[in-house]
């Protein structure tokens, strides 16, 4: 019989803000420090990855990271 190991919440929705900055770096062909340094300027993880997990993960891989960088630009650009 298989053991079934249940995740805290919290743990999954920290996988999946890890996997938001390496798509993001993927995408701008940039580091994951560096992803990881302007969200964290912009307090993206937690006044918009964290509580708009939710409605995030059902987004595709694709549109997911095309919705952070608009974010990410738009924040920038009011600095």
């Amino acid at each position: 019989m298989e053991k079934i190991v249940v995740i805290p919440r919290v743990q999954v929705i920290m996988a999946f803000i890890a996997t938001c900055i390496e798509a993001t770096a993927r995408k701008l062909n940039i580091s994951y420090h560096e992803v990881f340094q302007r969200m964290k300027r912009l307090d993206m993880i937690e006044k918009y990855i964290f509580p708009n997990y939710e409605a995030l993960h059902t987004e595709s891989r694709e549109n997911l990271v095309m919705d952070i960088i608009e974010y990410m630009e738009q924040k920038e650009a009011r600095i």
